[in-house]
């Protein structure tokens, strides 16, 4: 028997393959929904980014650093995070070079609100920038059109097809400067104005989709090859176990602890507002 629908929800989230694999069990129905309908909204993080801004979906793929901009309307769930336990982000140039070359160079960015830019700025200090979509980074720096790419999603593994270097792996950087805590990268968050009883059970629904998947990966994993952006299998695979593991379960008191310090240590240096409200919902 079903349970009838008393509510539908709209749930915002990129079309990578790591979020379809996340969210595969709420897509085909495999997870009770408890009532809820939800209708999945696929934009790129950009777009979610900014959609926070004005509150318009009620949960939400976001990245970290956006957090800050948006935290008078929505809490961070404690489930659904990508991490990078010590991997994540990197700069890539056409030859090898040291980081001091980077200092005076134009660095082509994914966006001004992702993480992984806040992470270059705590790394590196201002510096020029060009922002370009993150899937065109990669042939920018190949072709000489910029001198220096920061990399996320599958090109922090397939660079080095174009033949590409990597200059500093911020994940890894992140991991040695915080004794071994991950770079918070993406959060879900859920709307307050919810309530505490919705976003709790919300909370709930979705951490039931990412266990379903990681419980059947071969089904998730078959799912999210749809979104997987010509990415052979096994190089899909590995992506999809760097940020759907079990810091996505539950994040943890240290994945807390990272997501406060990330966020405190960008508004020390005036990088984003201070006093930013860090709440999550279990």
């Amino acid at each position: 028997m079903t349970t009838p629908i008393t509510r539908r929800i709209q749930l915002g989230h990129s079309p990578d393959s790591d979020d379809a694999f996340m969210f595969y069990g709420l897509a085909e129905h495999k997870v009770v929904s408890e009532g809820f309908a939800f209708e999945h909204v696929l934009r790129d993080i950009q777009t979610l980014n900014e959609w926070a801004r004005e509150g318009r979906i009620e949960i939400t793929a976001i990245s970290v650093h956006a957090y800050a901009y948006v935290a008078d309307k929505y809490a961070i769930l404690s489930h659904g995070a990508s991490m990078g336990d010590n991997y994540g982000p990197m700069v890539v140039t056409r030859e090898p070079v040291g980081v001091e070359w980077l200092r005076d160079k134009r660095i082509a960015i994914p966006g001004e609100m992702t993480s992984a830019f806040l992470a270059l700025r705590l790394f590196l200090g201002n510096f020029a920038y060009d922002v370009l979509p993150f899937d065109e980074i990669m042939e920018a720096v190949a072709s000489g059109r910029a001198e220096a790419g920061l990399l996320i999603h599958e090109g922090q593994l397939t660079h080095g097809e174009l033949g590409l270097h990597s200059v500093v792996d911020l994940g890894k950087w992140w991991h040695q400067e915080t004794q071994g805590l991950p770079l918070p990268l993406g959060v879900n968050a859920v709307r307050r104005d919810l309530g505490p009883q919705t976003m709790a059970q919300l909370s709930r629904i979705l951490k039931a989709s990412i266990v379903y998947g990681l419980e059947h990966r071969q089904e998730a994993l078959q799912h999210a090859m749809q979104y997987a952006r010509g990415l052979e299998t096994a190089t899909a695979d590995t992506f999809v176990g760097m940020y759907v593991n079990d810091w996505t379960v539950d994040m943890g008191e240290r994945g807390k602890e990272s997501i406060r310090l990330f966020l405190g240590r960008a508004a020390e240096r005036g990088y984003i507002p201070p006093g930013v409200p860090i709440d999550f919902v279990e």
